[in-house]
């Protein structure tokens, strides 16, 4: 079985990663500041302390680790633009500087492929209605984002025959967030049910397995395909009226819905060069079976 170390395994996003890639035959070792408890995946992993430290030498890390999913980020609980807080050089040192000194360290010890786990943040705002595609210049107007972005280009500059890489900007990941833990949605149906007033919001949106499937899709493409690239993972333009919508038919939940937020505002994301290569999100279908099942 192929060796893969995935940083911050046992985040929203990196469960996601790690099951998937466990479901297809994958060994899967998660890297973080504390293992998972027993449990929390379908089934065991490896464990190795792994942290966002750019003075750590952290390379026994990557023994026998063929592929590095970076997927750890540390920030304020449930914040990720704003999510430095009061302490914006601690975040940059931390989750930049940390960040490529993993990369570094990953290509120093023989780690065949890297995959970030970037974020749609890296675009920045956009003229209303812009489609967002790989080749457009970033233009964050958030610490979150301008990390990301920086991110990307450190580890563009690494790549090689040697040491293939690849981004991955991904939006909102949606679903079940795993034993113990409250999915995105969760304050969002407790407050709809509660018949509390709920604001107008419309955004994209990716099934975490969708995001997973992204994932392993980096990992077994043809090497020249893939190399330094940069590949937007989205899925449905939706919004709280759309979802509460759902959750409403399966509750029949009295209350009225939300506004409807503004479509035409936002900026979908274009996926045309990651499909090339195969993926293939659920679409509304899974965004309506994910939350009934939440319901």
């Amino acid at each position: 079985m192929t060796s893969v170390l995935v940083s911050g395994g046992t985040g929203y996003a990196g469960r996601f990663i790690v099951e998937h890639l466990l479901a297809n035959g994958y060994k899967v070792t998660v890297g973080g500041r504390t293992a998972p408890n027993p449990g929390f995946f379908s089934k065991d992993v490896a464990f190795v302390p792994l942290r966002l430290d750019p003075e750590a030498d952290q390379i026994e890390a990557f023994d026998r680790v063929y592929y590095f999913v970076h997927a750890a980020f540390d920030h304020v609980p449930g914040k990720y633009r704003g999510g430095e807080g009061d302490d914006p050089k601690g975040f940059q040192r931390t989750n930049l500087d940390g960040t490529v000194r993993l990369f570094e360290t990953a290509r120093d010890a023989g780690v065949r492929r890297c995959v970030f786990l970037s974020s749609r943040a890296a675009y920045g705002p956009q003229p209303s209605g812009t489609v967002l595609k790989e080749d457009m210049p970033g233009k964050p107007d958030t610490l979150y984002g301008e990390v990301k972005l920086q991110a990307e280009r450190s580890l563009l500059s690494l790549c090689g025959h040697g040491f293939v890489t690849a981004s991955l900007r991904a939006t909102g990941i949606y679903g079940p967030a795993g034993p113990g833990r409250q999915h995105k949605w969760a304050r969002l149906f407790e407050d709809y049910l509660a018949g509390k007033p709920i604001a107008p919001r419309a955004g994209t949106e990716v099934h975490g397995d969708d995001a997973a499937r992204a994932v392993r899709l980096m990992l077994e493409s043809d090497a020249a395909r893939i190399n330094g690239e940069t590949f937007n993972v989205s899925d449905s333009l939706t919004g709280n009226r759309e979802i509460l919508s759902i959750l409403q038919q399966v509750t029949h939940c009295p209350h009225p819905l939300p506004a409807a937020g503004d479509m035409a505002a936002c900026n979908p994301m274009g996926t045309c060069k990651i499909e090339a290569l195969g993926w293939k999100p659920g679409g509304m279908e899974l965004l309506r079976q994910t939350v009934e099942n939440l319901a």
